[in-house]
């Protein structure tokens, strides 16, 4: 029994980290049709080199999906999303110009999975399953707290025999050290690149767990002659950029 008062206790969540999550109107065709390409560029490959670890795109040379043609309507759902993401975090549209960084499939078989990890390069991550019904056989996407604020003991929560009440619904809700969300075929996810995370083992029999992840960074919008200077915050548009190599060219 917990102790009652005349005064009322309660607790105020602070400082949310905000996971955005959008189930896709996509044409069935087009989800087959990606599924197929991304089985296609992985060719005969197995796995990333690790054990045990899916096939990455971004490390196997597959990592500039948005510039294929067959791929123009998930980049352009992807752009709404991102922008409505934006413009719920407070962002003016005026102000911010999201671009992809890179963009590259995830194939993982029956015992891989994905380590933890983030993503120091860009700002936001997104991730669309190509597959998946819900019930995470296939590995969930496990996103880790960056700080366990109500541990109050550092170590508690994840812990051997410590205090904490194993079945109490407040323990994850107050001290869970990560989050798992299964994947479902449409879902587009987005969250801070900043935030680590990973895929835990694809435990089914013989279903492969698809994926399309990307990196987008926002830089200033493209300079104007009314607007020529970036703002302080924001990295210049690549327009503006020069390499210090003076005989290297930018865009060769």
């Amino acid at each position: 029994m917990r102790p009652h008062s005349s005064a009322e206790l309660q607790l105020e969540p602070l400082f949310p980290m905000a996971l955005a999550r959008a189930q896709l109107h996509l044409d069935p065709l087009d989800l087959a049709a990606w599924m197929q390409q991304v089985l296609h560029l992985r060719g005969a490959a197995a796995g990333n080199p690790q054990h045990g670890c899916a096939w990455t795109g971004d490390i196997n040379g597959v990592w500039q999906l948005h510039r294929l043609p067959l791929f123009a309507p998930l980049v352009r759902q992807l752009q709404q999303h991102v922008e409505v993401y934006l413009q719920e975090l407070g962002f003016d549209p005026s102000q911010v110009l999201p671009m992809i960084q890179r963009s590259w499939p995830v194939v993982s078989e029956p015992g891989q999975q994905v380590g933890r990890h983030h993503h120091p390069n860009a700002h936001l991550s997104a991730l669309l399953y190509l597959n998946g019904d819900g019930r995470g056989e296939t590995g969930c996407l496990r996103l880790f707290a960056p700080h366990q604020c109500n541990e109050l003991v550092p170590g508690l929560s994840v812990g051997h025999g410590g205090p904490l009440r194993e079945q109490d619904p407040a323990r994850r809700r107050w001290n869970a050290p990560w989050l798992d969300h299964a994947p479902v075929a449409g879902e587009l996810l987005l969250f801070p690149a900043a935030l680590d995370h990973a895929v835990t083992e694809n435990c089914s029999a013989d279903e492969q767990r698809l994926s399309i992840a990307f990196d987008l960074v926002l830089c200033s919008p493209r300079p104007t002659p009314e607007n020529a200077t970036p703002a302080e915050y924001l990295s210049p548009h690549p327009s503006q950029w020069d390499p210090l190599r003076q005989d290297e060219p930018l865009n060769p």
